[in-house]
């Protein structure tokens, strides 16, 4: 359970990690070897198990504003769930149970690394989640957590590392909707790289897929996947690729559909809208868009927003005497 470990790489290579992805897109399902346990379970087991599930529960669905608040229980969580696991003496639904917890708190942690720009921190956690989905043989959780692996990627602007891990995580997934978000964040990864015919194929791919019926319930590390993120994400990847009026309506309506407990979302997207107003010499609109960002970042602790905003401000300092310019740069220097 290397996930919980406090020493931490200073840094995943590109090639370690097309190495994981290509490992995971050609392993074939394994199952669990059989192993007698070292005792048996104790009589309190069971109602442990339920505590640390209805805790994971409670804080994993906590309002976006309150989550900057739960980093540090979601890490005593997990340190809890990976010592019983590495205890060994779990086997059979319990073992599952735990593995299923070590694997969502680890892709949670890991996004509270992420957002506070602790970047190898955060790779380091999904990785450990992404042995434990392994363990369960749940190859649409494995999936999920490489495609966090390169969300991370697009956002340390290396898209094409991005793509090569989405694609090896294509290979595997079953579920319409987790296919539908990763093909969503492969057109992101291409049309940042320039490949117009391959965003293009990707994004009607995520159109299609985005509510294609499927006995299976949704995989619930997507369930927030809807028509709202299609829109904003398509939008997204139409700026990249020039066509920026289509774009902006098409994010625009995308954001007046997201629900307040996707904030965090919101707040990146008026980032880039605000980049794009600059790219189109429109400070004003930008301003307005950058402020509004700005102060939802801060209200709600998302620290990479509030980075996005202030990599503008050079670009906001060539309007100087546009309408919300001074105060924007005077917000984002306190």
């Amino acid at each position: 359970m290397d996930h919980s470990r406090r020493v931490v790489v200073s840094a995943i290579s590109t090639t370690a990690l097309l190495a994981l992805a290509g490992a995971w897109a050609n392993a074939g399902p394994q199952p669990p070897a059989v192993v007698e346990p070292v005792a048996p379970p104790a009589s309190g087991d069971d109602d442990l198990l339920t505590s640390l599930e209805q805790a994971t529960n409670l804080f994993t669905s906590q309002p976006t504003e309150a989550r900057q608040h739960t980093a540090h229980v979601l890490e005593a969580l997990l340190t809890s769930v990976s010592n019983l696991l590495e205890e060994g003496r779990h086997r059979g639904e319990a073992r599952t149970r735990l593995l299923s917890l070590a694997a969502k708190l680890a892709g949670e942690v890991g996004w509270h690394r992420f957002d506070s720009g602790r970047h190898p921190e955060a790779a380091r956690y999904w990785i450990g989640g992404l042995h434990s989905a392994n363990a369960l043989g749940d190859s649409d959780l494995g999936a999920g957590i490489l495609s966090d692996l390169a969300y991370q990627a697009s956002w340390r602007n290396r898209p094409e590392l991005a793509a090569d891990i989405l694609r090896r995580a294509l290979t595997r997934t079953r579920h319409p909707a987790a296919q539908s978000l990763l093909q969503l964040r492969l057109a992101r990864a291409l049309a940042v790289h320039g490949d117009r015919r391959a965003t293009l194929r990707a994004l009607n791919a995520a159109e299609h897929l985005l509510g294609a019926p499927c006995a299976d319930p949704v995989p619930g590390w997507c369930t927030w996947l809807s028509s709202a993120d299609l829109a904003v994400d398509t939008g997204q990847a139409l700026l990249d690729l020039g066509d920026t009026r289509r774009a902006h309506t098409l994010i625009g309506e995308g954001q007046s559909l997201l629900p307040t407990a996707r904030d965090k979302t919101r707040g990146v997207f008026l980032a880039y809208q605000a980049k794009s107003h600059l790219e189109l010499g429109e400070p004003d609109l930008a301003a307005a868009a950058a402020t509004e960002s700005f102060e939802l970042a801060q209200r709600i602790g998302a620290p990479r927003c509030v980075k996005l905003v202030r990599d503008l401000t050079p670009a906001f300092a060539a309007f100087p005497t546009a309408q919300g310019v001074p105060e924007l740069l005077a917000r984002t220097a306190s």
